[in-house]
């Protein structure tokens, strides 16, 4: 059997009569099949009731306050000094 490539699936696509669209759109969602439902990290985030979303969003920035103060006296030793005027 030949390799079908996506340009040769776009190009059978693009010829397609537009009465025929909903048809090949179902059947490529169909082979698809799960995979086509899968939900990004986001989605799931935002199906979450707001309090959760809230607590999630406060954990995350306990976490990022935890990281920042660790750093806090390299980030003010490469800030530190004086800002000079090479010309």
């Amino acid at each position: 059997m030949e390799t079908i490539t996506y340009s040769q699936i776009q190009e059978m696509v693009l010829h397609l009569p537009a009465s025929k669209l909903a048809a090949a759109y179902s059947f490529l969602r169909e082979l698809l099949g799960k995979e086509q439902n899968a939900t990004t990290p986001e989605q799931d985030f935002l199906q979450l009731p707001l309090e959760a979303r809230r607590q999630v969003m406060m954990e995350q920035a306990n976490q990022l306050h935890a990281h920042y103060a660790e750093r806090e006296a390299e980030r003010e030793a490469w800030q530190a000094g004086d800002f000079v005027d090479e010309n």
